[in-house]
């Protein structure tokens, strides 16, 4: 349903940038009766990282993160349902097996976002590189971070302040046929929902020579960034650099075994099956809807293509693995929004130009979309001459948002949603799963509340619903 506003005369806004943020952006734009031109580069302009023309595209993973809203992520996507994001609505229409997990048949979503925003009757997709910034007008800027030369040295220019760098990687892709299902098991850890990861477990002297491969193996080369002194993302760290911490890192963050069992072997949680747990476990996770693709979940790398195939063939369950993509890193550049930005992501020198996604300094595809949410509904906002709005920093959006625009700027850097930034409870909880229901109670009320205030209806597909 769109707005009844009349739409006559009115000059459209630009978003630049059809990844989440720009893709959330103008759909909330349009839907609140706004005329949209939403300009994406590729074809015409392709990036280190992406792979296809469509919107929306998911470069590092297909995962969103957890599910449950008592978790940060969770408790995001869950807001943004109820403030009708189509990316989250489409998310969940094309969710595929993950545990706990919020993933997508990332082919699917991406081409039915393309083609849903391109049938929206306001919203025109312009292909083609955008040199500069738009000198009038209400425009959105949401270039992720691989904004291109040009944009980014106009971008600069205007801000007079220079981007901020970090290294981000994404995980190769198998095939399912080729891996060896006589070794690899279904389960999710602890038996916890559905069994939607491929499991291949590791012995001490597998695990160990594959560790030592691992950090032997020939990186390529990071262009235009001295790799000693590369900043990476923790949140994404590159697989041999964890490696490179220690001989049993990798076993305590995304190897280890805990809660992985066999069911054909027995169940391991008998105590005399204990002797056969696997000392390491590589999980894959279900890439589409059919199967057939499968993510090595936490394997992000710079190794070169060649010694990928040979260091991860190494894996038991993979040694005759055939790879679709092959990991990749690529350069993220962000602005320092505590410099720049309002809690309404509008820019303080010019609040007609506002920006969102991993540009402005939020980590993750949900928090990408967040900030599409917010920018494209002030920016709808500014067009009906209505005063732009910021969430209540009890929710995890206006945290997040907070955060980015009140943070030292002189150490600022991405911040994914996380409990840590939200305000503290009245009552102190020390049980944790606990204290994050109340976290999330208290932001889903806080929510409705503020909704209501601001006449913005929860549960639809529109960011105006009533003006």
């Amino acid at each position: 349903m769109h707005s009844s506003l009349s739409t006559t005369g009115t000059p459209p806004i630009h978003v630049i940038g059809g990844g989440l943020a720009g893709t959330e952006a103008a759909w909330q734009i349009a839907q609140a009766g706004i005329p949209v031109v939403l300009h994406e580069m590729r074809p015409e302009r392709l990036s280190p990282a992406h792979h296809s023309e469509h919107l929306a595209e998911l470069v590092c993973s297909n995962s969103f993160g957890a599910q449950s809203s008592d978790r940060a992520a969770g408790l995001l996507h869950e807001e943004l349902r109820r403030l009708g994001s189509i990316i989250i609505g489409k998310a969940d229409e094309h969710a595929v097996p993950a545990g706990g997990a919020l993933a997508v048949d990332r082919g699917q979503f991406s081409q039915n976002l393309t083609e849903t925003l391109s049938s929206h009757p306001l919203i025109e997709l312009r292909r083609g590189e955008i040199q500069d910034i738009p000198s009038e007008g209400i425009a959105v800027l949401t270039t992720g971070p691989l904004t291109s030369p040009d944009l980014a040295e106009a971008l600069r220019h205007f801000t007079g302040l220079e981007y901020m760098n970090f290294f981000d990687a994404a995980s190769p892709i198998v095939v399912g046929e080729s891996i060896n299902f006589d070794i690899a098991f279904r389960a999710s850890r602890y038996d916890r929902g559905e069994a939607a990861y491929l499991n291949c477990p590791m012995n001490r002297e597998q695990y160990l020579h594959f560790w030592q491969e691992l950090c032997q193996a020939e990186q390529a080369e990071l262009k235009d960034f001295d790799r000693e002194t590369a900043k990476f993302f923790e949140g994404c760290l590159p697989i041999e650099e964890m490696g490179k911490r220690g001989e049993d890192t990798m076993r305590y963050g995304p190897l280890k075994p805990v809660g992985l069992f066999d069911s054909r072997r027995g169940d391991f949680r008998a105590p005399e099956n204990q002797v056969h747990r696997p000392y390491a476990v590589v999980q894959l996770r279900q890439e589409d809807k059919a199967g057939q693709l499968w993510n090595m979940v936490g394997f992000q790398t710079n190794l070169r293509w060649g010694e990928q195939k040979r260091v991860f063939r190494l894996i038991p369950g993979l040694e005759n693995a055939e790879f679709v993509r092959m990991g990749v890193m690529h350069r993220n550049t962000f602005i320092n929004a505590p410099e720049l930005l309002t809690p309404t992501l509008q820019f303080k020198q010019r609040q007609t130009l506002l920006a969102a996604g991993q540009l402005v300094g939020t980590e993750g595809y949900t928090a990408a979309a967040a900030g599409g949410w917010l920018a494209g509904t002030n920016a709808a906002r500014l067009a009906h001459g209505l005063d732009p709005i910021a969430l209540p920093g009890t929710t995890m959006m206006g945290a997040l948002f907070e955060f980015i625009s009140s943070a030292s700027p002189k150490h600022f850097q991405p911040m994914p949603p996380n409990f840590g930034i939200l305000p503290e409870l009245e009552k102190r909880i020390r049980n944790k799963q606990e204290r994050y229901g109340c976290y999330r109670d208290r932001a889903l009320a806080d929510l409705s509340s503020w909704s209501t205030q601001h006449q913005i209806s929860l549960g639809q597909s529109e960011c105006l619903a009533s003006v």
